[in-house]
């Protein structure tokens, strides 16, 4: 935003001219919608993925600045630790052969990123969780090299007032607690982006919701922290807990927390920013030089920054998009549920059907959203995220269903003709497709297969846990490189 972040220190009339400024943004964005301004693109997707940095032990390395200096490469960047990177793979239809040029493109970035990680004495694994992580590993002095990382950590311990507290309960538990948000760089994701048009982003937004419960338990692969069992997705209650910046007392009153759901479908993208501005305040007031109501009213097109800003520190799992692409606006929603990995086959497979499901739902008659409750819906996210592959979801007309069934009977079939709507390749449709069935079929995700092969080598092989875990990371990084889908990999 053209500051030097690490010499900011904010008063409090910064956050009231911020907050005034942002509401001017808001106030712009609605006229842009009004003016049918945005870009009606269809189809347009982009995916982010995060990686981590292990060494030759399996211990996480922190050494991502060297790694990125070696690369010198815009598509890949930092994340919150040390041991993160992340690739942007640059956007482009799925049509056709999209999901090849997908494929082909990612594994040669990370061909290329393994090569010059090794350099760095370091080697790449995508995974919703480093199973070797230890809570000396998640600490202030690991945040990676970035200004905003650090302003952003000590706004929201600011807001916070008092340490972070972790209590998962899963199949075993852990509580623990932190002075920093670093412990949340373990949890390790891959976005998915998908462009819409203004009229038809309520219905991709409800559709993704209504969904997110199914996706996470077909796609779970995160099931250990600090030693422990926890979630299938584990990630997805550390997200949320260590990023509360609410103190009991403010969660007892009912402030939404940062990391949310939501609470209702929506009828446009505008109730997602406006809720966002009326119940967050906020936590980054950096202000930029943009006059947006001059630029709108002199017929260019504003970034909207501080809008942008304060959108990004507000973690919906779905999250609305705001951005500016050869000068004309457009509207994305950012699925956020997913982990890394296992393989990127697997991470594909995951992105298709999700795209081709979101899809095919937001053209139905009568929309799931208008059968499914939206606590219903959050209550399926959680039991997903909680219970993975073996996991039972509520869905409309079918009650209590095995989410496997739900998917294999019910929403695959979905998924294909939501494919074919986009125009993708047959081919690359029923593989992809293909290997989601299956993984349904013989119920194992990557977080069922890691909790097999620790199981196996701590029953079967007598190791210690940590040993066992230790042991199932290096077959696991192994395996990857094979880019064969997770269901099929041995785990003896």
């Amino acid at each position: 935003m053209g500051k030097d972040l690490s010499t900011i220190a904010f008063a409090a009339e910064d956050r009231v001219t911020y907050r005034h400024k942002v509401r001017r943004c808001l106030d712009v964005l609605a006229q842009l919608l009004d003016d049918d301004a945005f870009a009606t693109t269809d189809g347009m997707t982009g995916l982010e993925i995060e990686l981590n940095l292990v060494d030759d032990a399996g211990r996480p390395a922190m050494r991502n600045a060297e790694v990125l200096g070696y690369l010198a490469d815009p598509t890949f960047q930092s994340e919150l630790g040390q041991f993160n990177l992340e690739l942007n793979a640059p956007p482009r239809l799925i049509g056709g052969d999209g999901f090849g040029a997908y494929e082909r493109e990612i594994l040669e970035s990370l061909r290329r990123a393994a090569d010059r990680a090794a350099k760095a004495d370091s080697g790449i694994v995508l995974i919703g969780m480093l199973p070797t992580l230890s809570p000396g590993d998640l600490v202030l002095a690991n945040l990676s090299a970035n200004h905003r990382y650090r302003l952003l950590n000590d706004e929201m311990v600011g807001a916070r007032g008092e340490q972070f507290h972790l209590d998962i309960r899963g199949v075993e538990r852990l509580q623990s607690a932190s002075d920093s948000i670093a412990p949340e760089a373990a949890c390790t994701s891959v976005q998915f982006h998908l462009q819409v048009p203004p009229d038809r982003f309520a219905r991709h937004w409800n559709a993704s919701q209504a969904v997110a419960g199914v996706q996470v338990a077909i796609g779970a692969n995160s099931p250990y922290f600090h030693g422990r069992r926890l979630w299938a997705e584990t990630r997805i209650a550390l997200f949320e807990q260590a990023t509360d910046v609410r103190p009991d007392e403010l969660k007892a009153q009912g402030v939404r927390p940062r990391v949310w759901f939501g609470e209702r479908w929506i009828t446009s993208v505008f109730d997602l920013f406006e809720e966002n501005v009326r119940y967050f305040p906020p936590l980054l007031p950096i202000m930029t030089d943009e006059d947006p109501n001059r630029i709108l009213a002199e017929g260019g097109v504003p970034h909207l920054g501080e809008l942008r800003l304060h959108n990004g520190t507000v973690y919906r799992w779905n999250r609305p998009v705001y951005d500016v692409m050869d000068g004309q606006p457009h509207l994305r929603v950012e699925n956020r549920v997913l982990p890394s990995g296992p393989t990127v086959v697997d991470l594909l497979a995951n992105a298709a059907f999700y795209f081709g499901l979101v899809r095919q739902l937001a053209e139905e008659e009568r929309p799931i959203w208008s059968q499914l409750p939206f606590a219903a819906a959050e209550d399926n996210f959680h039991r997903g995220a909680r219970d993975g592959i073996t996991a039972t979801m509520n869905w409309p007309s079918l009650g209590e269903v095995p989410v496997t069934d739900l998917v294999r009977a019910v929403l695959l079939p979905k998924a294909y003709r939501g494919l074919d709507r986009l125009g993708v390749d047959p081919t690359h449709r029923d593989r992809l497709l293909g290997i989601i069935e299956e993984r349904c079929r013989v119920a194992r995700n990557g977080a069922a297969w890691q909790t097999e092969a620790v199981c196996t080598a701590e029953l079967r092989r007598g190791l210690s846990r940590q040993a066992a875990l230790h042991d199932m990371l290096m077959r696991y990084w192994a395996l990857q490189q094979s880019n064969e889908p997770v269901h099929t990999w041995p785990t003896d």
